[in-house]
């Protein structure tokens, strides 16, 4: 779907979208609780429907009406199933050590960029206790039993595997002990985690700075909760100040755990110009900065290697789509400058890049300068009425 975006004033108040990150957690923890859960605030996307199917493919029965989902519990007994993660990252790194809790053979499909991935944590786990991990192009399947133990992982690949061991140990025989090789990146998702586990009367937590003991032998118990708002998609509207509209975003917690609560004080460092940016412990904010960096005197940004593997490439794609606003960007391993610019109007198509953050960075910009995107639909990954948001705060956006 390609759409234009004219150069608008926009003005009003828009409320945050639920967290997606907190979401996932809940509706696992749901899954995996006996009884009937009620998670209250599930904003439909891809990712969610994906986090979903999986756990109906594990025997949950789930009623959904776009907002609040009853989830009765999985069954670790299934015969085998089959597992949709469509490009969803953190549903099948969440998943992996869910399906080794059953000892049946489970395979997992999706998009070839998604297996693409770094899979390594559980394909050394599953090595060493002699279980199946057969990696394909679109697909992994596995098999086995995950044991109670030790576990050394290294914290500076993705906390994803971190908190799919968290989900799981808890179910296992004895207890574990998660040791995180420093440096740590992404600490806030793993605190989120041990948050949402606690909610549903399961025990995992820190004995020192990079140490998770877990209890084996627990028991989820299941919960009435609600979502809390999601600084990850609210950053995309309060963006949009520093582009001229006048917009207030609405339905944050300011005690969240959420790592992305520090956009605010990063689109301060980059409105002030040339500022040095770490985005170690918050890549999906990278996109968003690098925009409003364009449009606000440069900046460098550092811990950017693991944005090099999400949906797209961010740097390299940002780098790309922002040179057609007249903006030159640097590209490196872990690291990423946006050179001092004056911006114009595209004059050729942006591209989506497949990557629903990409098009929302991108369509902040156009909001001042006007301008074409292809592949807009990729917001439905996360936030499907982000362009109907947009509309009621004045921008002027047409399909084409």
């Amino acid at each position: 779907m390609k759409i234009r975006i004219n150069p608008s004033k926009l003005c009003g108040s828009t409320e945050a979208p639920p967290s997606k990150s907190m979401a996932h957690r809940l509706l696992i923890c749901a899954g995996l609780s006996k009884g009937e859960s009620s998670i209250s605030g599930v904003a439909p996307s891809e990712d969610m429907n994906a986090t979903m199917d999986c756990l109906k493919a594990l025997g949950a029965e789930i009623k959904y009406d776009g907002e609040n989902a009853e989830i009765r519990g999985i069954d670790l007994n299934t015969s085998g199933a089959e597992l949709p993660c469509r490009e969803c990252g953190s549903t099948l790194r969440f998943f992996i050590p869910i399906a080794l809790l059953t000892d049946k053979e489970i395979k997992f499909t999706g998009s070839e960029r998604l297996y693409a991935r770094n899979m390594s944590v559980y394909e050394t786990i599953c090595k060493e206790q002699n279980m199946q991990f057969e990696l394909l192009k679109n697909g992994l399947t596995v098999c086995g039993r995950l044991k109670s133990g030790i576990y050394e992982v290294r914290g500076d690949i993705s906390s994803q595997f971190i908190s799919g061991l968290l989900f799981s140990l808890p179910l296992t025989s004895g207890n574990s002990e998660i040791r995180i090789l420093p440096p740590v990146e992404s600490r806030p998702y793993i605190d989120m985690t041990i948050s949402a586990l606690s909610s549903f009367g399961v025990k995992a937590e820190f004995t020192d700075e990079n140490t998770i003991a877990v209890k084996g032998n627990q028991e989820y118990k299941a919960k009435e909760l609600t979502v809390e708002g999601d600084y990850s998609n609210a950053a995309f509207f309060d963006a949009l100040n520093l582009l001229g509209a006048d917009v207030k975003v609405t339905g944050l917690n300011p005690e969240s755990l959420q790592g992305d609560r520090v956009y605010k004080n990063l689109f301060k460092k980059i409105k002030n110009g040339a500022a040095e940016i770490d985005l170690s412990d918050c890549p999906d904010l990278g996109p968003v900065c690098m925009a409003l960096a364009a449009e606000c005197g440069g900046a460098k940004f550092t811990g950017t290697k693991r944005l090099r593997i999400k949906e797209s490439d961010r740097c390299a794609a940002m780098a790309d789509e922002l040179l057609k606003f007249g903006a030159e960007s640097k590209v490196y391993e872990n690291e990423m400058t946006v050179f001092p610019s004056e911006l114009k109007a595209p004059e050729e198509a942006l591209s989506g890049h497949n990557d629903h953050r990409i098009v929302m960075a991108l369509s902040c910009l156009l909001t001042k300068y006007g301008g074409e995107i292809e592949g807009a639909e990729a917001v439905s990954k996360s936030l499907p009425d982000f362009f109907t948001r947009l509309k009621k705060l004045g921008a002027e956006v047409t399909g084409i």
